[in-house]
């Protein structure tokens, strides 16, 4: 990560992604169960406000280390949003 700007971005763009799959697997499968879909996207949306605060967090010892658990904890993040995507 060259700056918090670009993780700041990565954060937006994944889960904006995520949440714009489950939108679309709402479209396509109109008796889906928005219920589930819904969820996710809520999850989502937690996410990004857990992340989004992460960011700025005071007193970190070690940036580089606390942003990169952030750019992992992403990772693992969209993962399970994914997987709980595919398996609806």
């Amino acid at each position: 990560m060259a700056n918090i700007r670009d993780l700041k971005k990565n954060i937006n763009y994944v889960l904006g992604e995520i949440i714009e799959m489950a939108v679309d697997m709402e479209k396509v499968n109109p008796e889906m169960d928005k219920s589930k879909t819904a969820a996710i996207i809520d999850e989502a949306i937690n996410a990004f406000d857990a992340f989004s605060s992460r960011i700025y967090e005071k007193g970190v010892e070690n940036k580089y280390m606390h942003y990169r658990a952030i750019i992992n904890d992403l990772e693992a993040k969209g993962n399970e949003l994914i997987t709980k995507l595919n398996a609806l």
